[in-house]
């Protein structure tokens, strides 16, 4: 009898690292139910798409690759966050074979089964203990909590994911500790709003190596810090009680880098925003934590041209940066999204204006990323190995995320190998990237 052949699924994984985690998930999934994970259309027998749907630029981009995969394959099942909103895909792309929400595992996991039946094989079926991943093996997203509290008035993603729902630390903790078992050497930690961590579970305690240990920010940073990887913070809010990390830094358990979306500098805009800790004193509080820990590096993002941005705030955000000195920084113009309460602010700014302040902003933080890593040459530092291109090796230094910062380029690699830590020595530095020596 000729060996039976397993089903196979096509996965096709847009937006956030959020959903590329979500994805992560549901390949694990049928992985270990003796799905087969097809590298292309053509060989898959059926395809899921992963959707985005926070701005409209997202949208088109997830209608698109639905079409796409409806065009080469015929055979979709559609999941995300686009989900939320059945009728935007079906209208366009009636032919799909069903839509489930966001992190709505179970439902596209059930799709799945309806369209193609798995055939499992205990005895063929195999899953690393870490799972399937999407992101190369030395670095993965940890996922702490689902959904967010906040209401801002130009994001829908609590409509989409719901209210925070934060994953108990000790559950937290064993993913993470298998994945550094496995060879993960970096965890970049994400949710909606990492510092809120734990709120909704009234901070339960849960034991983890020997003692018990509360569902909590500052306990959950403690906890990753003792897996000897590199643990990075991202999504993080300006909240008094993020403090208590610095210190962590500042004793080299956990990465000295904070992403923190302030998203402006304006008081009045940011009241508009409806952004939470909005009245905080936030530039007292980067000042601290700095005074802490010397080598924190600083990114996040920001929108301009939100509805009633004047020239004087837009200003005030100007001198805000010009005060905080970030060193990673990007910007977005502002951009109508369905169902979000900013539609309604009165005071539209203009198409070309957004365009000229965003440009006028980028140039501005461009010249402070320049001069904050201009302070490395000359210095050694540890990075992690992403990439061998030739006779230059890329990295990645404590202040560099993968994808979104700048990288370290190292010339002459030697013997350097990817996914390991390296010594270098830096040379150079430009705008965003750091050019380096391999030391002994």
């Amino acid at each position: 009898m000729p060996p039976r052949r397993a089903p196979k699924v096509g996965f096709v994984s847009l937006g956030c690292p959020k959903a590329l985690v979500d994805s992560e998930r549901i390949l694990t999934h049928l992985r270990a139910e003796g799905y087969a994970i097809a590298p292309d259309y053509d060989d898959a027998d059926v395809v899921v798409v992963n959707t985005c749907g926070f701005i409209d630029a997202a949208i088109d981009e997830s209608l698109e690759a639905i079409g796409e995969a409806i065009e080469q394959n015929g055979r979709v099942i559609v999941t995300g966050c686009l989900g939320a909103r059945p009728e935007r895909i079906l209208e366009r792309h009636p032919r799909v074979l069903a839509v489930t929400g966001a992190h709505a595992y179970e439902a596209v996991i059930g799709a799945v089964h309806t369209h193609l039946p798995p055939q499992h094989d205990p005895f063929l079926d195999l899953v690393p203990p870490q799972g399937v991943k999407l992101t190369p093996r030395h670095y993965a997203y940890v996922k702490i909590a689902e959904g967010c509290n906040h209401k801002c008035s130009f994001c829908i993603i609590p409509s989409m994911r719901g209210r925070l729902a934060s994953r108990p630390i000790d559950a937290v903790l064993r993913e993470s500790e298998q994945l550094v078992r496995a060879g993960v050497k970096e965890l970049l930690v994400i949710s909606q709003d990492t510092s809120a961590y734990g709120a909704d579970l009234k901070y339960a305690p849960r034991e983890w190596r020997g003692r018990e240990r509360e569902t909590r920010f500052v306990e959950l940073a403690r906890g990753l810090g003792e897996l000897g990887a590199w643990v990075r913070l991202h999504y993080v809010y300006p909240y008094p009680h993020v403090d208590e990390v610095i210190p962590l830094m500042a004793d080299g358990r956990i990465l000295p880098y904070l992403d923190v979306p302030f998203q402006h500098g304006s008081p009045a805009v940011l009241k508009r925003m409806k952004r939470p800790a909005h009245a905080e004193d936030t530039l007292a509080r980067i000042h601290a934590w700095r005074a802490t820990c010397p080598e924190l590096t600083i990114r996040s993002t920001f929108i301009v041209g939100f509805p009633g941005e004047t020239e004087a705030e837009f200003r005030e955000l100007l001198d805000w940066l010009d005060a905080a000195q970030l060193d990673r920084v990007g910007c977005f113009t502002y951009s109508p999204v369905e169902g979000a309460a900013a539609n309604a602010l009165p005071g539209a700014v203009p198409e070309d204006v957004k365009i000229e302040r965003q440009a006028r902003f980028m140039e501005r933080a461009q010249a402070i990323s320049a001069a904050r890593l201009a302070r490395h040459v000359g210095t050694r530092m540890r990075v992690l190995v992403d990439r061998i291109d030739g006779d230059v090796a890329l990295a990645r230094g404590p202040g560099d995320a993968p994808e979104i910062d700048g990288v370290v380029r190292i010339h002459g690699p030697g013997r350097l190998a990817v996914g390991e830590f390296a010594e270098v020595g830096i040379t150079a530095a430009d705008v965003y990237d750091l050019d380096a020596r391999a030391l002994p």
